[in-house]
C-alpha cells in the first residue's frame, strides 16, 4: 500500500503563498481589474489647466467650460487675495506639479514664477498681461491688477484663449467661442457700469491700496490717496495723518476698503475726516462659479452709486 504523504505547516503555508502569486499575476496579465498602467493613462489624457489665483481661475473656468477632458485648478485657493509676497505651500506646489499649463495674470504679480519655471521646466506658462500696456502705481512700479478693469479682463480672457488654442490645437475652436461668449457678457456689463456712473458729479475716491488704479482710469474716478501705500502693512502715523489732510482738503466723502484686508485704519481716518467707508472688491476671492467676476462687479456699481450719488 501506498504510503500517503503529509505537508509540514511550513510546506502548506507555501503552497498556500504560490497559489496565491499564480493567480494574482494570471489577474493582472488578463487584463481583468484596475490596470495600474491604464488608471495612469486615464489621468494622464486629462489636460490640467492650473491658475495662479482667482481672478485667472474664474477667466479660466468660463474659456475651458463644457471641454471634454480639461480640468481647471486654483493653485492659491480662493481665500488669498492678491499676491503681493505669497510663498507658495507645500500644496500648492503638488498642484502645480498635476498640471500641464499655468495661467498666471502676469505682470510680475506671481513673485513665486520664477521658482515654478526652475522646478517645473516643462511646465506651459500662458501670461494673461501679454501685450497689454501697464500704468505705473506710486512707487513708479509697473501696476499689476490689470483685471479689475473690464476693459482689460476681455483682453485678459482673449489672451487665455488664445494662447491654449495654440497649446492645445484640438480644443482651439471650443477655447475661442468660450471667450467669444463670456467677453459679450463682460461688454455688456461694461455697457451697464458706464451708464450708471458717466454722470456722476462726484468722482474723487479713497481707496484701500493699489488695486484700482485701471477700474478708475476705464470709469473716470480720481484716486486722490490711498490707505495702505504697502500692500499689508498697516499705515505709519504720518501717512494717516497725510491721507486725513488729503480727505479734508479735497472734500472727499468715501473711503474704499477691500473685503480681504482690515478696515482699522480706513475707520480711523473716517471718524477724522467725516467720510464714510464703503466696500469696494478687486475680485480676487469669491465663489468658484464662472459668473463671479460679473456679480462682484455689480455689486461694485451699486456701491459706487451709493457712496457717490447725490
Amino acid at each position: 500500500m501506498k504510503k500517503r504523504r503529509f505537508w509540514t505547516r511550513k510546506q502548506w503555508c507555501s503552497g498556500i503563498l504560490l497559489a496565491f502569486f499564480l493567480a494574482a499575476q494570471t489577474f493582472v496579465l488578463s487584463g481583468c481589474g484596475n490596470d495600474p498602467a491604464a488608471t495612469s493613462q486615464e489621468e494622464s489624457d486629462n489636460l490640467v489647466i492650473a491658475t495662479s489665483f482667482y481672478p485667472m481661475y474664474i477667466m479660466v473656468l468660463n474659456v475651458t467650460q463644457d471641454i471634454p477632458g480639461v480640468e481647471a485648478v486654483n493653485v492659491t485657493g480662493t481665500v488669498t487675495g492678491c499676491l503681493h509676497d505669497y510663498q507658495l505651500t507645500t500644496n500648492d506646489l503638488k498642484k502645480i506639479h498635476k498640471a500641464q499649463i499655468l495661467v498666471v495674470n502676469g505682470a510680475h504679480m506671481e513673485s513665486f514664477l520664477d521658482q515654478v519655471i526652475a522646478q517645473q521646466p516643462e511646465l506651459k506658462i500662458v501670461d494673461a498681461s501679454e501685450g497689454i500696456e501697464l500704468i505705473e502705481d506710486n512707487h513708479h512700479e509697473k501696476n499689476a491688477h490689470i483685471w479689475v478693469s473690464i476693459s482689460l479682463a476681455m483682453e485678459q480672457v482673449q489672451n487665455i484663449a488664445d494662447q491654449l488654442a495654440a497649446t492645445d490645437p484640438n480644443n482651439a475652436q471650443g477655447y475661442q467661442s468660450n471667450a467669444q461668449n463670456y467677453i459679450r457678457k463682460l461688454e455688456e456689463l461694461k455697457s451697464e457700469m458706464h451708464a450708471q456712473l458717466d454722470s456722476l458729479e462726484d468722482r474723487n475716491i479713497v481707496t484701500f491700496h493699489e488695486a484700482f488704479p485701471y477700474f478708475a482710469q476705464e470709469f473716470g474716478l480720481n484716486i486722490v490717496a490711498t490707505v495702505e501705500r504697502e500692500p499689508g502693512s498697516e499705515p505709519v502715523a504720518a501717512e494717516l495723518k497725510e491721507t486725513i489732510d488729503i480727505i479734508r482738503q479735497s472734500g472727499v466723502r468715501a473711503i474704499f476698503v477691500e473685503p480681504q484686508y482690515s478696515t482699522k485704519a480706513a475707520e480711523t481716518i473716517a471718524t477724522e475726516t467725516g467720510a464714510q467707508v464703503y466696500t469696494l472688491d478687486p475680485a480676487v476671492t469669491g465663489p468658484e462659479e464662472p459668473e463671479a467676476y460679473i456679480e462682484i462687479m455689480n455689486r461694485n456699481l451699486q456701491v459706487l452709486l451709493e457712496a457717490l450719488g447725490s
